[in-house]
């Protein structure tokens, strides 16, 4: 399948979580094999040759890291909601479009200077299917390369 079919899979969800916010639902894109693997197949063909492992957010990106991972042979490290690591070395925070949330990632997974797919201190890229381009994600991330498959 083509990687624009594939991306067209996502579906809006108007209102969800809250009035106003438009969510990109990627359930039926994950649900599609051929869509998954175009998917999978066009973020592994971003990830930076100097990568040593791949970082995945809660949830979705737990299911992409995975299969990037897997496709780059790489390790994957994941980035939990506040709460749910028994050891934590880092802690991010983050502005959404209704609020403010944070990430964690576990201790023991990022050794010192090792270049990761997706984390602060040692990023090496940003890889998303879609970026929210009205939400300014970008402009935080400035001076690092940031691929993404859609921009919305």
């Amino acid at each position: 399948m083509e990687l624009d079919k594939a991306l067209d899979l996502i579906a809006d969800v108007p209102d969800f979580p809250e009035p106003g916010v438009l969510f990109r639902d990627l359930s039926p894109l994950f649900a599609d094999a051929a869509g998954f693997r175009a998917v999978t197949d066009a973020l592994a063909a971003t990830v930076d040759p100097e990568a040593a492992l791949l970082a995945g957010v809660e949830a979705r990106g737990f299911l992409l890291a995975a299969a990037v991972g897997y496709a780059r042979g790489l390790g994957v490290a994941l980035i939990r909601k506040p709460g749910k690591l028994p050891r934590v070395a880092g802690r991010v925070g983050y502005t959404l479009e209704y609020g403010t949330a944070a990430v964690e990632l576990s201790e023991g997974v990022v050794e010192p200077g090792q270049r990761v797919a997706v984390l602060d201190d040692v990023l090496a890229g940003v890889s998303v299917v879609m970026e929210l381009g009205a939400l300014g994600g970008r402009s935080v991330l400035e001076g690092r390369r940031v691929e993404a498959l859609r921009v919305c």
